[in-house]
């Protein structure tokens, strides 16, 4: 599961989505998170669920494939819909079944909860494939440089968010690499009493904080060697341009906020 892990990764390609400058990606995904607590019944929450997935198809990212590499994060949005359902106690019966007891409001709460949590999910992942780790940088230090007047180190902020980004995928994978080794050494921690399986994840976070702190110090002794500095003085290879598309997708999220408050109960 850990080596389908997609949240950080990027997949090069020429959508719609793509194509964007990241400062727009950015704002509309910040003002996206906003906008989702607006919707407040089912057809602000419809309306919300099916934006998502035009957005999705715009990007020309499959749904298999999201759906697939977020199984963690649908473990965490069953668990959510599950708590709602069983301990809200508001509304109408409808199930009654020795201790198992169902209320219209649970059930409502449980689904428009697991909706707002997986449309937030599937946007920012969206963000982070359609996105390179270096455009991310460029964006959030362009969209927080006016903070620079107040002595905030927007660059080194946007490049700590960056690499800890890039690192995501990296570490999933050495996770994987790390179990696959204790599996075969005859280590499983998915088997055992409690206890059992405590001892076991002992030796797999051992090598991988190893490993982590391993790149870390090369990172940066490698930004070191070739004269890194920070933000100040430097100049980019690459240059943000704001396009049409930006405007377009800017005016959409105007349209999406305006129809959630049009119809919210």
């Amino acid at each position: 599961m850990l080596e389908k892990m997609i949240f950080g990764r990027y997949i090069p390609g020429q959508s719609f989505v793509h194509q964007l400058d990241p400062r727009s990606k950015l704002s509309f995904v910040f003002l996206f998170i906003i906008a989702v607590f607006l919707a407040n019944n089912t057809v602000t929450y419809a309306i919300l669920l099916g934006f998502t997935l035009l957005v999705i198809y715009s990007s020309r990212i499959r749904l298999y494939f999201l759906i697939n590499g977020l199984k963690p994060i649908l473990f965490l949005i069953a668990f959510t819909f599950l708590m709602h359902i069983f301990f809200t106690r508001e509304g109408a019966l409808l199930l009654d079944w020795k201790f198992i007891k169902i209320y219209e409001e649970g059930l409502k709460q449980g689904i428009f909860i697991s909706i707002r949590f997986l449309v937030l999910v599937l946007m920012t992942s969206v963000l982070t494939l359609t996105t390179s780790p270096i455009a991310i940088t460029d964006g959030i230090e362009d969209l927080l440089g006016p903070f620079k007047r107040f002595k905030l180190p927007v660059h080194e902020l946007a490049l700590m968010m960056s690499i800890s980004l890039r690192f995501i995928p990296t570490l999933m994978d050495e996770t994987d690499k790390i179990l696959k080794a204790q599996l075969a050494r005859g280590s499983d921690i998915s088997t055992g009493s409690i206890k059992q399986r405590i001892r076991a994840v002992i030796p797999l976070l051992v090598p991988l904080f190893v490993s982590a702190f391993k790149r870390a110090e090369d990172l940066a002794v490698a930004m070191e060697v070739r004269g890194y500095r920070g933000g100040e003085g430097r100049t980019r290879y690459r240059q943000l341009k704001w396009h049409w598309r930006d405007t377009v997708t800017m005016g959409l999220f105007v349209v999406l906020a305006a129809i959630l408050v049009l119809f919210r109960g």
